[in-house]
């Protein structure tokens, strides 16, 4: 299998290979040390990509006597995603560190590093946890092991990597670069560095000496499935793999998922979204689907990219009635309730033992039924040009025309005959579906069972499009500082000058003070108040790494013991005129950000204001600064005759400052007499546009579940916010900085003076953000309410780790 290559990996150090663990098939490899080494010092680390969460332990490694004497590396609590590294000597724990975040990211790599050293006096210091680089120091439970004391690991046992030696608890997921170091309890740099351009942690190569009973595990030596447990630590310290299959098709369990950009063929692959399903179970890795009698419907991890041409299959698991599969694409990130929807483009068989009806569902425009012959293992193919929307649906490599039936004439090698041409430029996503059936999807990350069509490529990170901003702070930041009710400069983690600084209070009440650099730091806005413009030394410069502020105190922006948190963003210095529409403004814009801050005065009359952006922004916020006046917004998912209000906590509402015109690539349009128009009213307005892989601007419908909607971005976002249409209710707001961990992240709303939050809001993850919260009264996730969002990215999901 040959693919062409897109882009260049961003890692001086790539992986090539991970083994897939499929805890159905109770997977698992074992060694047993000829004899004792250090027990009391070691080092254990491992990229880990997450399968199923049905699991209520998965465990990763272990060491034992038996069932009542262990040591156990985990994630532990079913659907809670905790890691846990556990000390049991007579069935009960004498021991035991779990962290408070939770790792419930399946759709990226997580890098965990575990070192113990029992003899340091501290007892904080006998066990470290770290996870993408970092030490993890929020424990729910910390009892740590006595100075000194000698365990499991090391000893001459059964040790084992994908479960739990003697117990099973099976772990389900990919492992690779699997090293442990006896005798010295090192940190992460052994094993990783951060990229200097994304500013991601990324493997690198541990240099060092391994110790008696050390190794290193690549899975790298396909020669059989003996050979997958390898040491390469030049110890000879070989595992057995149990229930790991090196069999063509389904089982095939070495895959060329990993966590670095190596090659069109070995990268981070699409896999099934469980924090995104409906009816189905996934399993292995998130590669298997399966069904009772319910429908289910499930999503790839991977939106597809507006250009390049994409190919992936299904394998049919059951031939018997009433089984049915199909494979597809849709425009909605979550699932629908029916294969045969409007915006989905889909192959779907209903099996009858040796025939089966196949149809074809084009944006809910269903075929009629064509008879074909079943195999076995039947495979469905699909091959998407996205540049063109050429959509070419298969079955057994026999490309189908619209009604169904084959056409002989169709190729997507040369573009020939498509089953259905799509819209070029939607939004689209994987789509599969299983009823009473069990199937496996293939993204490429094992060899697919047909050649992919010339110039068609797996689904993977290295061949999604670059984006143009592979780190997010170099744009937008989240920094948290102390108040001193004195001058002090603010340096964000970017080394970007913001043009947009939005300040707030975390641990008193405040207002939320915003400062731009077209009207100048002296003056500040409140967006939970109508208030006009307020003056005094508030900012005193913007910096090309952060911000001055000056000497007048203000419990917004710098009380002495407050905690704060300033949200920024770059634009573009402090503007120039701008003439593209009928009124003069004054434009600071940042086109690579999609970012603007604007200026004007209003005429009273219907009018429009050029942005400077060169694309249709997707939000404008808009404020009056020489007298009181609301927020007004505008947002791409709500028709232009209405807004919803910044300050304010009403739904959307008809009519609107907009003259019901949406914005265009160089103006908005302001309504005669509208509060964002008075004759001589002075106003500013703040705009976006949607960047791939750093800004998104959408909408959902809450289902007030704990297991709310998944949102994708296409990034791991920094800054979320979120305001119902439907229903009264704030503005709110999370971020990765203040608490910087799933799923605790504080809230603050952009309409409020309240204090930080601390409600389980939203797991923020490597291409999203997934819901949390049950909903009523938290303005986030009511059931059947409509919900809008802008969000910000930290990293494009190209480069991103799990969170």
């Amino acid at each position: 299998m040959t693919f062409p290559v897109l882009s260049a990996g961003t890692s001086a150090y790539n992986l090539q290979r991970s083994l897939r663990f499929r805890s159905s098939a109770s997977a698992y490899l074992n060694r047993t040390p000829a004899s004792a080494s250090n027990r009391r010092t070691w080092t254990w680390s491992a990229w880990v990509k997450r399968g199923t969460f049905a699991n209520n332990v998965s465990a990763l490694f272990s060491a034992g006597a038996d069932v009542n004497n262990f040591n156990e590396l985990r994630f532990t609590d079913l659907n809670s995603g905790v890691f846990d590294f556990t000390f049991v000597t007579g069935g009960a724990d004498t021991a035991r560190i779990t962290t408070t975040p939770v790792y419930r990211d399946p759709s990226a790599w997580y890098h965990v590093v575990v070192a113990l050293d029992t003899t340091q006096a501290t007892a904080a210091n006998r066990v470290k946890i770290y996870v993408n680089g970092v030490q993890v120091t929020s424990l729910t439970t910390a009892t740590y092991p006595t100075q000194n004391s000698t365990w499991y690991v090391n000893a001459a046992n059964a040790h084992g990597l994908g479960a739990t030696v003697a117990v099973g608890r099976y772990f389900d997921g990919y492992l690779t670069e699997v090293n442990f170091i006896d005798g010295q309890a090192l940190t992460p740099s052994s094993f990783g560095s951060t990229n200097a351009v994304t500013g991601v942690w990324q493997p690198a190569r541990y240099t060092g000496t391994y110790g008696t009973n050390g190794f290193y595990l690549p899975f790298t030596n396909l020669t059989s499935t003996t050979t997958l447990g390898n040491d390469f630590s030049g110890n000879s310290n070989n595992w057995t793999t149990n229930n790991i299959s090196l069999t063509a098709g389904v089982t095939y369990d070495s895959m060329t998922d990993v966590p670095t950009l190596t090659s069109p063929t070995a990268a981070n692959f699409a896999v099934l979204n469980p924090l995104n399903v409906v009816g189905a179970t996934i399993s292995g890795g998130n590669l298997n689907t399966s069904t009772g009698t319910t429908q289910g419907f499930t999503v790839g991890t991977i939106g597809i990219p507006t250009t390049g041409k994409y190919y992936f299959e299904v394998t049919n698991g059951s031939t018997t009635a009433p089984a049915q599969v199909s494979i597809g694409l849709q425009v909605q990130a979550s699932p629908p309730t029916s294969f045969s929807a409007a915006g989905g483009y889909t192959l779907y068989l209903g099996y009858a033992g040796a025939t089966a009806n196949l149809y074809i569902n084009n944006n809910g425009t269903n075929s009629s039924a064509n008879v074909v012959s079943t195999t076995a293992s039947d495979v469905l193919n699909l091959a998407y040009d996205a540049s063109t929307g050429k959509l070419w649906l298969g079955y057994n490599n026999v490309w189908k025309n619209s009604s169904g039936a084959t056409d002989g004439a169709a190729n997507p090698a040369t573009g020939a005959n498509p089953t259905i041409t799509i819209s070029a430029g939607l939004s689209l996503f994987p789509f599969h579906h299983v009823y009473s059936n069990t199937a496996s999807i293939n993204f490429g990350q094992r060899p697919f069972a047909y050649t992919p069509p010339s110039g068609f490529v797996a689904l993977n990170t290295f061949n999604l499009p670059s984006s143009t901003i592979p780190a997010g702070n170099k744009f937008m930041g989240a920094t948290l500082y102390t108040g001193t009710s004195a001058t002090q400069t603010i340096t964000n983690s970017g080394g970007m000058q913001p043009d947009l600084v939005w300040t707030k209070a975390r641990s008193n009440l405040s207002n939320q003070a915003w400062f731009d650099s077209v009207r100048g730091g002296s003056k500040v806005l409140f967006s939970d108040l109508a208030d006009a413009e307020y003056t005094g030394t508030y900012i005193s410069s913007f910096n090309s790494n952060g911000f001055t502020i000056g000497a007048t105190p203000s419990s917004a922006l710098n009380l002495s013991g407050y905690t704060y948190v300033a949200w920024q963003w770059k634009a573009n210095g402090a503007g120039v005129t701008n003439t593209a529409g009928s009124i003069t403004s004054t434009v600071s814009a940042n086109t690579t950000s999609g970012f603007s801050v604007v200026t004007y005065t209003g005429t009273g009359s219907t009018a429009t204001v050029g942005h400077g952006l060169g694309v249709a922004p997707s939000m404008l916020i808009v404020k009056r600064r020489n007298s009181t006046g609301d927020w007004g917004v505008y947002h791409a998912s709500l028709s232009a005759n209405g807004a919803v209000f910044l300050n304010l906590t009403d739904a959307y509402s008809t009519p609107g400052p907009w003259n019901n015109t949406a914005p265009t690539s160089s103006q908005f349009t302001i309504a005669t007499g509208s509060f964002l128009n008075a004759n001589g009213g002075t106003y500013v307005a703040y705009c976006f546009t949607p960047i791939a892989g750093f800004s998104a601007f959408g909408s959902y419908t809450g289902n007030g579940s704990t297991d709310g909607p998944f949102i994708y971005t296409g990034f791991r976002p920094r800054w979320i916010m979120c305001k119902s249409t439907t229903e009264v209710g704030s503005w709110t707001m999370i971020d990765t900085s203040r608490i910087g961990y799933n799923a605790n992240n504080y809230t603050l709303y952009a309409d409020l003076t309240n204090t930080d939050q601390g409600y389980l809001t939203a797991d923020i993850v490597s291409n999203g953000f997934k819901i949390r919260v049950t909903g009523t009264g938290t303005s986030f996730n009511t059931s059947g309410q409509s919900y809008i969002y802008a969000c910000f990215a930290e990293n494009p999901f190209k480069n991103a780790l799990a969170r």
